[in-house]
């Protein structure tokens, strides 16, 4: 099944029709286009019951997740498929980050990507990766509460007023963000097995891989040591004070190993994180925005879903 996004940002009807096209000539392909918000979802159920082969979206991230949720349910379903009984999911980078795609080791040109995906496809390449979940949904690569959730609203009301999500506006709308009190961010805690509780916290990440953001081409690593392997990553922040992260940002972006600041809190390969605040705060999902939450509770499940991917030894470090 070939599941295309014809909003996503960066796909035009000529590169869906080459793509089906491309893909048609070697194998048999349904072609299904998304029409409204969790079209993507009832696909993935549907090529899941069915018994597809593989499932390939072109899209953005958020089409991908949607894919990945309708193939495996429900996160606390006691009667989890094997992951070798899915479709296997691949990926066509049509979106502005393409987050998941690119930690994969996909290549962010749709061309080559297609080549890459047949490559795999003929070889029946698969790797089988873990993935985080909260509130009842998976989530592929990041999920944060705090000031990156306000920076997704604010992405997501820009879109919606016609203007497209590049890294540009990514960065601007970060920076403009911290230096803005228009946006407050309540504070809350954050709690990590073997670990006392971190109160005072203003942002938090909790990644299932990394790289899990770009600027440009430029991958930036909030847990270095978080990978589709292992358990999940964490990041909390207790200030949103433009010098203290200016330093930590300027860490970030010349690719540290070991990134580390006075108000920062990192962890990697955890069974569970649980972020609790006293009044509702901003919350997203690999980029989707969920609105305002005074709980999360975020789990891991090991090798729930195969992609079509490279193995993770050869992944493209600085792509």
């Amino acid at each position: 099944m070939l599941v295309t996004n014809p909003f996503a940002t960066f796909t035009t009807p000529a590169g869906r029709d080459a793509l089906d096209n491309t893909l048609a000539a070697r194998y048999h392909v349904d072609v299904e286009h998304t029409t409204h918000r969790g079209h993507a979802g009832e696909l993935g159920a549907r090529a899941a019951a069915e018994g597809y082969d593989a499932v390939v979206v072109h899209g953005g991230d958020g089409s991908v997740n949607e894919v990945a949720n309708g193939l495996l349910g429900h996160p606390d379903r006691s009667d989890l498929p094997p992951s070798a009984s899915l479709p296997a999911l691949g990926v066509v980078p049509g979106g502005s980050a393409n987050v998941f795609a690119r930690a994969l080791g996909i290549d962010r040109d749709p061309l080559v990507a297609t080549r890459q995906l047949m490559d795999m496809l003929d070889a029946r390449q698969r790797r089988t990766i873990s993935l985080g979940h909260t509130l009842g949904r998976w989530f592929l690569f990041n999920a944060g509460m705090g000031m990156d959730a306000i920076v997704v609203r604010q992405m997501e009301d820009k879109r919606r007023a016609g203007k497209k999500a590049t890294a540009q506006r990514y960065l601007f709308t970060t920076v403009a963000s911290f230096f803005s009190s228009a946006h407050p961010s309540p504070t809350f805690t954050v709690e990590v097995p073997e670990h006392e509780p971190l109160t005072g916290v203003r942002f938090g990440f909790v990644s299932n891989t990394g790289p899990w953001t770009y600027l440009g081409t430029r991958p930036i690593r909030t847990n270095p040591g978080t990978d589709f392997d292992h358990g999940l990553g964490v990041f909390a922040a207790t200030s949103i004070g433009v010098l203290r992260n200016s330093v930590l940002g300027s860490k970030l972006l010349t690719g540290s190993k070991d990134p580390r600041a006075g108000h920062l809190f990192r962890d990697d390969d955890v069974e569970w994180v649980r972020f609790t605040s006293e009044e509702p705060a901003d919350v997203q999902m690999d980029g989707d925005y969920l609105g305002r939450h005074s709980e999360m509770l975020f789990g891991c499940r090991r090798h729930v879903l195969d992609v079509v991917a490279p193995p993770a030894t050869v992944l493209p470090m600085g792509k």
